[in-house]
């Protein structure tokens, strides 16, 4: 499946790592340089493109002519709708999904802007991403079915037994690997000696591990 995402902040860089993650062809855009370099840095599975997705010639080049998928979650609502009406309208993307950041303007995010699936920022990722590939489960468990592999996402509580331990120390499911943890609003790829904390939102891909198997793992 072919991904691109407009936005390379917190949530848009948290879904590169999900669906780069899950071996989907995922490009990134966004303007700030600075920020497209620290996600490098951090060898983030995606394609990183530096432009104003609102620029028709911006969206080309990163891919929207051929697209499955364009995913707005710039923190502008804007800027989001004017990236989706490109992608429908100009580039003809079958799935156009958009964070919506103020509940007020949530009336726009319509098909008149070429938007399919419209998620409030309150949402958690998991829903954004459900919307995204048009996903039916429920929870925390995202089926990626071109890939062949589940997404499940848990959150580490101050009474987890992860607390304080590396994932060397877990008994982590076979076909299980844990591809990247949210700490503090920021997605990390965690190294063998990587120590878990309270808080820490915890995202693994399996072939065959269970939502449940996976929690009993980490709570």
């Amino acid at each position: 499946m072919k991904v691109l995402i407009a936005g390379a902040g917190r949530l848009g860089s948290q879904i590169a790592q999900v669906l780069g993650t899950a071996r989907n062809d995922v490009t990134l855009v966004d303007r700030d340089d600075e920020r497209l370099r620290e996600l490098a840095e951090r060898k983030i599975p995606a394609r990183l493109e530096e432009g104003d997705a609102c620029e028709p010639s911006v969206l080309e080049t990163a891919g929207a002519l051929t697209a499955d998928i364009v995913i707005a979650t710039t923190g502008e609502d804007e800027d989001n709708l004017v990236i989706c009406l490109l992608a429908k309208r100009q580039f003809a993307v079958e799935r156009v999904v958009a964070r919506i950041n103020d509940d007020d303007n949530a009336w726009l995010f319509d098909e008149r802007w070429g938007v399919d699936a419209a998620v409030p920022a309150a949402a958690p990722l998991i829903s954004l991403i459900e919307e995204a590939v048009s996903a039916t489960d429920t929870v925390a468990l995202l089926r990626l079915s071109k890939a062949g592999v589940n997404v499940i996402e848990t959150t580490i509580s101050a009474r987890s037994r992860a607390v304080g331990r590396t994932i060397g120390d877990l008994a982590v499911p076979e076909g299980t690997v844990v591809a990247a943890v949210i700490r503090d609003g920021s997605p990390v790829a965690p190294v063998p000696a990587f120590r878990f904390a309270a808080g820490d939102e915890v995202l693994l891909v399996s072939h065959a591990a269970s939502e449940s198997e996976v929690h009993a793992v980490f709570q």
